[in-house]
């Protein structure tokens, strides 16, 4: 009785220290699950102490770095503390907050691995946006804080000095352009042209001739003069195909003969001219359906995508948003003469839950067009567009709790994400446990799910 009661009194006194920090702090064991969370995890997370011991701690954050790159099984896998570690949190009412992870091992007396312990700071509070991006979070114009982004970082180097065909896959506005250039600029290619052609800006007669330029009194009639294309400009250089998934099938063709042979024939010439140059491709478009479909050559795709990146999108890298915000509002302080020096909380809580499915490109035209309409210091929600606030706030009310009978499918697609815990259901419903019982009852569902 007496060691249960010094237990006990142990627990309390941990519980206390832990509650008595101000970041989140929680601990796990060794298969994961948490056996200590104190009050900043509770605020940070919307989630009680009571419901998070005993969970997965997947579950509990869903952070950005939980899938591929968890910091306490790193910790574990190194033997080496995990510090300052950007990620992005999802809370009990779906909304994303940036943060900062550092993770260690817990060893007991004997020595022996039993877990891990993790602390988790807000990194929103601050009164500008992010302060000063460090060397650490920028690479030649490009800046993250997300590990996906820095695992690309780390390999561009290695890519620029070969002289290997680049295919980058990106959505619209990632920033495709960008790693070109950096690619370019890391290259030996680098005193050479970098010069870019976007396939779907022209029509098909005009893309042919702007690649492959034209020669007068040759077998192309509509030829009035000499006219170098842009494969001849590059000579030495980097040749940046944006958009190649617009490329029309007769070009492609032509491209594919370029990669093939190193020369190309521009129109009206009797005979080729030697093409030295680096390519690079992009498009967001999906090739593989192209090429089943028919409507992309499979050799051309072969030949383009010896090293291929694949840029996140901005919605998979939302500790992101802060840190571009930052940068752009330096931009356009500059470029308007303008000296906006932060952005509300209510603004960076709306642009953090924003899908934007334009990605960065959307981003800075939002961050461009709020500091034009700022006449103050400070960035609010009467300086945002008017879609972007309807849309962002819809979506943030969706995810709140709602109080209302939900259908079978809705309460059976929550039980299987909080693992059956109907406490942690309740709460998303905005109701008490013993109504939600009454409707698992109702609905026809099995009550003898974990009830805490």
């Amino acid at each position: 009785m007496h060691n249960q009661q010094s237990t006990s009194d142990q627990l309390n006194y941990l519980n206390n220290i832990m509650d008595s920090v101000a970041d989140g702090v929680f601990t796990v064991d060794r298969s994961m699950r948490i056996i200590a969370f104190n009050h900043a995890a509770e605020r940070l997370t919307g989630i009680i102490r009571e419901d998070a011991i005993g969970r997965p701690c997947h579950d509990i954050f869903r952070t950005s770095a939980c899938e591929n790159l968890c910091p306490i099984r790193e910790a574990i896998r190194t033997g080496s503390p995990v510090t300052n570690r950007e990620a992005t949190i999802t809370n009990n009412e779906g909304q994303s907050v940036p943060v900062s992870i550092s993770a260690s091992i817990l060893y007991d007396a004997e020595g022996t691995l039993i877990g891990g312990v993790e602390t988790i700071r807000d990194v929103r509070s601050a009164s500008s946006v992010t302060g000063q991006v460090s060397e650490k979070q920028s690479f030649h114009n490009l800046i993250s804080r997300n590990p996906v982004m820095h695992r690309l970082f780390d390999v561009i180097e290695d890519i620029a000095a070969s002289n290997a065909t680049v295919f980058l896959n990106g959505e619209s506005g990632t920033g495709k352009e960008l790693f070109a250039r950096a690619i370019h600029d890391l290259s030996p290619r680098r005193e050479g042209p970098m010069v870019t052609v976007n396939c779907g800006a022209l029509p098909e007669t005009l893309l042919e001739s702007e690649i492959f330029g034209v020669r007068k009194g040759g077998t192309f009639a509509a030829a009035t003069e000499n006219r170098p294309g842009r494969l001849e400009m590059c000579y030495g250089g980097t040749f940046f195909l944006n958009e190649i998934g617009d490329l029309p099938l007769p070009l492609q063709a032509k491209l594919l003969r370029v990669l093939e042979n190193h020369e190309f024939q521009p129109l009206g010439a009797r005979t080729p001219i030697k093409a030295d140059v680096r390519f690079i491709t992009a498009t967001h478009r999906n090739l593989d359906k192209m090429v089943a479909e028919g409507t992309f050559r499979q050799d051309l795709y072969f030949r383009f995508n010896t090293v291929t990146l694949n840029i996140p999108p901005l919605r998979e890298r939302r500790e992101d948003i802060p840190l571009l915000l930052d940068m752009a509002l330096k931009r356009f302080n500059l470029t308007y003469n303008k000296q906006v020096r932060s952005i509300s909380p209510d603004v960076l809580k709306l642009l953090l839950n924003h899908s934007f499915p334009g990605n960065v490109r959307e981003l800075l035209n939002l961050a461009e067009q709020s500091v034009i309409l700022c006449r103050g210091t400070e960035i609010t929600l009467e300086h945002l567009p008017t879609n972007v606030l309807n849309k962002t706030q819809g979506h943030i009310q969706s995810t709140h709790r709602t109080g209302r009978i939900p259908s079978l499918n809705e309460l059976t697609n929550l039980l299987s994400r909080y693992g059956g815990n109907r406490g942690q259901v309740a709460q998303q419903l905005n109701v008490d446990r013993t109504t939600l019982w009454r409707w698992m009852k109702r609905l026809g569902v099995a009550t003898h799910n974990k009830s805490t």
